[in-house]
């Protein structure tokens, strides 16, 4: 079973940065696209980061262009993400997922998520 387990988020004010991090175990990692995505309440869950398992230019939402930075670590199974000039808007439950393998759309693990919250 498959156990993906976030950390970092918190409370930063506009501007402030975070580093999120999720430490994946239990299952296949290196050989897996990773990804964060994010849901603020009334919306829907949408992807903010996407690191696929054989390297690449990795895939970023609009939205987070030029702020936030997606990485990964296969020895340690662990992918990040570092958020920086944070704004009220990027407040939501951010999660850690794992796609299925050989797909870049199809998520097969996720993790429990953690809360960003951006005060203006």
């Amino acid at each position: 079973q498959v156990q993906l387990a976030e950390s970092g988020g918190g409370l930063v004010q506009s501007g402030g940065s975070l580093r999120l991090s999720c430490a994946a175990s239990g299952g296949t990692f290196s050989s897996r696209t990773v990804g964060w995505f994010r849901q603020a309440p009334g919306s829907e869950r949408e992807l903010v980061v996407r690191l696929n398992w054989g390297g690449g230019t990795p895939y970023y939402a609009d939205s987070v262009k030029g702020r936030f930075t997606g990485s990964r670590d296969n020895a340690k199974n662990a992918v990040y993400l570092h958020m920086n000039s944070l704004k009220p808007e990027d407040t939501a439950v951010y999660y850690c997922a794992r796609f299925k393998y050989g797909s870049r759309y199809e998520v097969d693990y996720w993790g429990q998520g953690t809360q960003v919250t951006v005060s203006s």
